[in-house]
């Protein structure tokens, strides 16, 4: 028999947002500021952190060469996302996760019955570009590989319903449209 006090609580699951898009665009600023001002228990999951735990053998993830990496990378931000989601905790993803990547998440989600949004940040070029070589630190700032991946988020297809243009907007005003978003089912996989 077991005292009310002293039985396991059990959480309802989580949702994941996935905050996609190229360098630059905002991703980990607007995650940010969307897990720390979220209703409910939130995680905020920055995926370059998974790829910078490499120490020996790291590929950069945009070079061909980088396929096997990028796989057990994406594995393991599958993993970690869930393990929050399962939790009881909202789960923010931010990083660089196109429609190439997306088979994991979709199949691990829908084994969990965890809901799954995909929201991708598409500042214009030229905006992308400037936010991009003005970071500190090691993140990307090399023209070819930025270009080239904003080209990979281009023309999404049938996922174009999933781009916000962040352009003109404030970091408040991007957390604004990618929550009404989320709410309205509008980023749901």
């Amino acid at each position: 028999m077991t005292n009310d006090a002293t039985a396991p609580q059990t959480a309802e699951a989580g949702a994941i947002i996935i905050l996609s898009g190229p360098p630059g665009s905002g991703k980990t600023t607007v995650g940010q500021a969307l897990a720390e001002s979220a209703e409910r228990p939130t995680a905020h999951v920055v995926t370059d952190s998974f790829y910078v735990a490499i120490k020996k053998g790291f590929v950069p993830p945009f070079l061909p060469e980088a396929a096997r990496q990028n796989d057990v990378v994406i594995g393991v931000i599958v993993q970690s996302a869930l393990g929050y989601a399962k939790g009881g905790y909202d789960v923010v993803v931010d990083g660089i996760i196109g429609p190439w990547s997306l088979p994991p998440f979709l199949t691990r989600a829908a084994d969990a019955r965890i809901g799954l949004s995909f929201v991708v940040l598409r500042p214009s070029l030229e905006q992308t570009f400037s936010r991009a070589i003005s970071r500190e630190g090691k993140q990307l700032k090399a023209s070819g590989p930025i270009k080239g991946l904003y080209g990979a988020f281009e023309n999404l297809g049938a996922l174009e319903k999933h781009v916000i243009d962040s352009t003109v907007h404030s970091v408040g005003a991007t957390v604004e449209h990618v929550r009404a978003g989320v709410r309205a089912g509008r980023f749901l996989l």
